[in-house]
């Protein structure tokens, strides 16, 4: 399998779909979505592997149990790597991030302690601001209002204190480029330039216990 883009249709099956997410617009769908999809971040995922990890697809159906919203179908095709990567194609087009979405509680100890930390801290934040200058934005998530229990609300680094999650993440808008392999290059660029957080979580933050 080549990875060679995604049609201009792909595109415009998530708007059909945001304007009737129903089972009957799924199913008559369904063969074009597997084929002109799904098919082809499968191989964007086969041909990113050697340098980034294998990748999966998540599934198309959202969780609706404890949501206000029952529409049944994501409005965008997710993919995670596993070396920590993440791409996303919609309507809006595509885009891709990388780091720690959702620290654990041991994983979250571990993150506030070196950001507290002098020189593991002001590493953080040398890194994220030349992430940043290359045009890679960078996010927290979770973020408490205030700095977290135990730490001073004057702490020169509360703002990353208070994330419960940290990433980079990029959008670009639907273009030619999309569908030809060039589209690769972009998820390839943001990983690249992602590196540098990845590796300070992963030293610093680690893997959750359980």
């Amino acid at each position: 399998m080549t990875f060679r883009g995604w049609p201009s249709e792909a595109l415009e099956f998530f708007d059909g779909l945001a304007a009737d997410n129903s089972r009957t617009y799924w199913t008559a769908h369904l063969a074009f979505y597997e084929r002109q999809v799904r098919g082809p971040m499968q191989e964007l995922l086969a041909a990113l592997e050697p340098e980034f990890g294998p990748g999966r697809i998540f599934r198309p159906y959202r969780d609706v149990r404890f949501s206000k919203d029952k529409s049944p179908y994501k409005t965008h095709l997710g993919a995670w790597l596993s070396f920590g990567g993440y791409c996303q194609l919609s309507a809006g087009g595509l885009a891709a991030g990388c780091g720690m979405y959702q620290l654990a509680p041991d994983q979250l100890d571990r993150y506030r302690r070196a950001v507290a930390d002098p020189r593991t801290g002001a590493e953080l934040t040398a890194l994220i601001a030349d992430i940043e200058r290359s045009g890679i934005g960078v996010h927290g998530h979770g973020s408490l209002k205030t700095a977290p229990r135990g730490y001073p609300r004057d702490h020169p680094r509360v703002d990353l204190l208070r994330h419960k999650g940290l990433t980079t993440w990029k959008e670009w808008p639907p273009a030619a480029w999309l569908g030809t392999a060039a589209a690769k290059n972009r998820i390839v660029g943001l990983l690249r330039g992602s590196r540098p957080l990845r590796r300070w979580l992963d030293d610093h933050v680690g893997p959750a216990a359980n």
